[in-house]
């Protein structure tokens, strides 16, 4: 402290001195310059993290970047598989064009709401419960995201685990150049589609600040669809001088959507539009305060330290029933039937502290990345209430839960990873995890009368360690290894009846990612990334057929294991760069982004109406052997247009590949093609001008088959929509 106060005193003793100096000798002339038009074309949206940055190594992980582009994406309705289409190996279920939800898997984990994948937003967690139903309700509007950053199974050490990997939405922050900026975007387009995307940011002093609000809705492509989705978010910024700064931010999403309901084979073959569901809703609410501090003690030493809280629900009221039953007046009550009200409340905290300190080790500089983990939920559960025999959106009973559960989660966990950097091209970097979870479950089922309670206290160690070669300066040669594990959730260790058991020697499911791949430029005319990836998913959990004393129950256990090995691919090449040089007036991309994912079951059995089968030798439900998305991109001054092809292959919906089963609920996924086109016209130095066509060939195709909500059965993808957007930005 003396010695801060000393400075301060010896700086404005200089100041004033320097002050007290007469030199008009010393003056500047100003003069007004001509006007200077630069003309610059953007960095391809789609690469890789550096080795270090912020608090983070990345060095030897398989990492991706996009920032998403008006130009090449449909921001206005979260287009996910546009979003993405430049990290390969993304599997995207297309359930609907409101872009509510982001369902995202990798390298045959499940996509269902992205429950396999740490999903974060400036760099918190926003899954609903990380341990016990990890499903992520929240999804932010493309339009306010600045960059999307994936570290696949390599995050496992510095994240948390998740076979799936890391999602980290990174959000625009305000203009650093003026105290008010403001950004409006209006979207029209297809099924009384309308978007509102309103922000405003800028810096004052120390002070700097982003907040929107969105506003999304429409009837759907399909009857019985419609939705009104709003989100919120605000971020507020006081820098600490130069070395450091603390941020609180809010973040809220909310939605009603009309759930139209599955399909069968048939009914979606003969019209794909069609719904025979009109009463079904659903409804989430999320909420996420956190508080961000940042510091950077020297040039060498620097913390993160992030606290935040998720509360919130999940709300659906629903017939819930098979496609071929209609939901008609039932003639025996004169009336509809009623329907189902299941409701979950959250309420979850977590603190994550980070360091990173740089060294001198040989005559090259390390680095030792290392934090702590603190995390506790509260899930409340109630499900399968009686509802109302009305048509709206009505949450009330008619009698009490079915089941009425609570559902309580702790997490520790501490990590350690070291980049040794050994000479200016090889680095090694080892990393260690260690992770406690404590369950506890007490509450009923069985229209409340059965009694059910759970408690758990698990430990895991995970190791692992990555490679990265230099070539050149643009080109890298990575490899990864590390261990991952998926907890098992609380419907894993929730019985559905009173003589359903669960297998109390029940274990997490466990495995390890590796990856070995090399990427880089050439001359800034080609990106690409490839790389082989091989994955091992050991003590899936599933059902199996039990008998005992001359009553057959199912057993929830662990069934078997799987394995899932391919290769990604990505290039993007400039053709105007390419054909006439880098100061060409004009740009035109072309890009393709493939994987082959093999992903077969290696070993176990499962139930299957009533007899246990084999499942060795059996794809992975709900993943595609081939995807590959490619595109083309032409700018010319302010005018940029771009079209893009999909192929996804076809897919099995259960483990036991069954290929038809006539209310739809589970078979084949067909393979599907699909061509998005999108555009856009900056016309005016503050206005902007988008459209697009999404399915240009509207394709009658879907991505999924469900047992449960928001089905059963099919769930059609939209048709052919088109969207149209102002933009300003003041």
């Amino acid at each position: 402290m003396r010695n801060t106060i000393a400075a301060i005193a010896l700086i404005t003793l200089s100041a004033t001195a320097a002050s007290a100096q007469q030199t008009p000798s010393d003056t500047l002339v100003n003069r007004v310059m001509d006007t200077v038009t630069v003309n610059a074309w953007l960095q391809r949206t789609g690469h890789f993290m550096p080795g270090v940055e912020g608090t983070s190594i990345y060095a030897g992980k398989k990492t991706n970047v996009v920032q998403p582009d008006a130009a090449q994406v449909n921001l206005a309705q979260n287009v996910s598989r546009m979003a993405f289409a430049k990290i390969p190996g993304l599997n995207v279920w297309d359930m609907d064009g409101a872009g509510t939800q982001a369902n995202i898997g990798s390298r045959g984990t499940d996509s269902h709401r992205s429950i396999e994948m740490n999903m974060r937003q400036n760099g918190y967690n926003t899954n609903s419960d990380m341990f016990g139903y990890p499903e992520d309700h929240y999804t932010p509007p493309m339009q306010a995201i600045e960059r999307i950053e994936l570290v696949r199974g390599a995050a496992s050490l510095q994240f948390g685990s998740q076979f799936g990997g890391m999602m980290n939405y990174v959000m625009k922050q305000g203009d650093s150049t003026r105290p008010i900026a403001i950004e409006s975007e209006q979207t029209v387009g297809s099924n009384n589609f309308f978007n509102s995307y309103n922000a405003i940011g800028g810096t004052k002093g120390k002070v700097d600040y982003y907040a929107y609000f969105d506003n999304r809705s429409g009837d759907g492509w399909r009857p019985n669809a419609r939705f009104n989705y709003h989100a919120y978010y605000a971020n507020l910024r006081y820098h600490l001088g130069t070395k450091g700064s603390i941020a609180l931010q809010f973040s809220r999403m909310d939605y009603v959507q009309q759930i139209a309901g599955g399909q069968s084979d048939a009914q979606f073959y003969s019209n794909s539009r069609q719904s025979n569901r009109t009463r079904n809703f659903f409804n989430p609410e999320i909420n996420i305060p956190s508080l961000l501090f940042k510091y950077q003690f020297n040039s060498n030493t620097s913390i993160d330290v992030t606290t935040h809280a998720l509360f919130g629900q999940r709300n659906s009221v629903q017939f819930i029933a098979t496609p071929d039953v209609s939901d008609t007046i039932n003639k025996a009550l004169g009336t509809y039937n009623p329907r189902q009200v299941d409701r979950d409340y959250y309420n979850g905290f977590t603190t994550e502290a980070r360091v990173l300190h740089k060294y001198n080790l040989g005559g090259n500089t390390s680095s030792l990345a290392a934090g702590v983990r603190y995390f506790t939920e509260l899930t409340k559960r109630k499900q399968k209430g009686k509802g109302t025999i009305g048509s709206d959106f009505d949450l009330s009973l008619t009698s009490p839960y079915a089941i009425d559960l609570r559902l309580h989660s702790n997490n520790y966990a501490v990590f350690a990873e070291n980049l040794f950097q050994l000479g200016k091209k090889l680095s090694v970097t080892p990393g260690l995890r260690y992770e406690v979870i404590q369950t506890k479950m007490t509450g009923v089922i069985n229209n409340a009368t059965y009694p059910v309670s759970y408690k758990g206290n698990r430990s895991f160690p995970l190791a692992g360690v990555g490679l990265q070669y230099q070539v050149n300066n643009s080109v890298q040669l990575y490899g990864n290894w590390s261990q991952a594990y998926r907890p098992y959730i609380y419907a894993n260790v929730t019985p559905a009846t009173q003589i359903d058991q669960i297998d109390p020697n029940l274990k997490d499911s466990k495995g390890y990612d590796a990856d070995f791949g090399f990427r880089g430029n050439y001359k800034n005319v080609v990106q690409f990334d490839v790389n082989g990836f091989y994955l091992y998913y050991g003590n899936r959990i599933g059902l199996l057929t039990q008998t005992k004393n001359n009553t057959t129950y199912l057993l929830t256990t662990n069934i078997g294991n799987a394995v899932s090995k391919g290769v990604e691919a990505f290039a993007e090449v400039s053709l105007a760069k390419l054909f006439y040089g880098r100061h060409a007036g004009f740009d035109v991309s072309v890009f393709s982004s493939f994987a082959y994912t093999h992903a077969r079951y290696t070993s176990g059995n499962l139930s299957v109406s009533g007899a246990n089968k084999s499942l060795a030798g059996n794809q992975l439900e709900s993943v595609p052997t081939y995807i590959n998305r490619a595109g083309i991109n032409a700018q010319y001054k302010q005018f940029s247009t771009f079209l893009q092809w999909s192929y996804v292959g076809k897919s099995f919906s259960d483990a036991n590949n069954t290929v038809y089963l006539a209310n739809g609920s589970v078979g084949v996924v067909p393979d599907y093609h699909l061509v998005d086109w999108s555009a856009s016209w900056q016309f005016v130095k503050i206005c902007r001008l988008s459209a697009g066509i999404n399915n240009l060939t509207n394709k009658a195709y879907f991505t999924r088959r469900i047992t449960m909500y928001p089905g059963p059965g099919i769930l059609p993808a939209d048709g052919r929509t088109f969207y149209v957007s102002l933009g300003l930005k003041l």
